[in-house]
């Protein structure tokens, strides 16, 4: 049977009569029925099905990673607790290095020997009132010396070498006024800086309380 026989057998065809279609136009016909049976199985279920198996994978790889993740912390989990431990060590030596209030007037003392150590002549050391912070408490302290570049820096390194933490912020260097003449003519300049200092906080301790203050030249 060639084409152009088979357009005229499909045109001549009777809906009403199926059985009597030619047996090549049934083949046809089951054919393009089947296809399009599979088509629309396709996109009804089976296309939903390979979006649910896509999701399952994605699943099974976040899960096979969280599994890696824990079986390594389980493997590493004496090495992880022996971390733990020094870091606890360390954290502990470092809160000893916090002053208690009572140590206070000692640390004052530690700068001022410090500074007059260093050459310099301190024109004020203040307190501030204290800041209180997550786990510690910040207790400023204001500090006013007069010397040159090098005592400056005798001075710093210093206050970096005292055995309780204390850091240094805002430096300023200005130069006398007129009216301390003899300090410019000497070469001499005023270091403004703030030193802070910390303790342990405590529920039993209130901050803002302020334990003193030292002031005058030489103190």
């Amino acid at each position: 049977m060639d084409l152009s026989e088979l357009v005229e057998q499909l045109n001549g065809l009777d809906f009403e009569n199926v059985g009597g279609w030619p047996t090549p136009v049934k083949i046809l016909a089951a054919v393009l029925i089947l296809a399009l049976v599979l088509g629309l199985g396709y996109f009804v279920s089976i296309k939903d099905l390979y979006v649910t198996l896509d999701q399952q994978r994605v699943e099974e790889q976040s899960l096979l990673q969280s599994f890696e993740k824990k079986a390594f912390e389980a493997h590493n989990l004496d090495q992880f607790r022996k971390q733990l431990a020094e870091m606890e060590q360390t954290f502990g030596a470092l809160l000893k290095q916090l002053p208690k209030d009572t140590e206070v007037p000692g640390l004052l003392e530690d700068i001022t020997h410090t500074g007059l150590g260093s050459g310099l002549e301190f024109e004020k050391i203040e307190l501030r009132d204290e800041v209180a912070k997550e786990f510690y408490v910040e207790l400023p302290i204001q500090i006013r010396v007069i010397g040159d570049y090098h005592s400056f820096g005798s001075f710093v390194s210093g206050v970096a070498a005292l055995p309780r933490i204390v850091t240094l912020h805002d430096f300023m260097v200005s130069r006398p006024d007129n009216k301390d003449g003899p300090l410019a003519a000497l070469g001499l300049l005023y270091l403004d800086v703030t030193a802070r200092t910390y303790r342990y906080s405590n529920k039993d301790t209130a901050p803002g309380a302020k334990p003193g203050a030292a002031r005058g030249r030489g103190a």
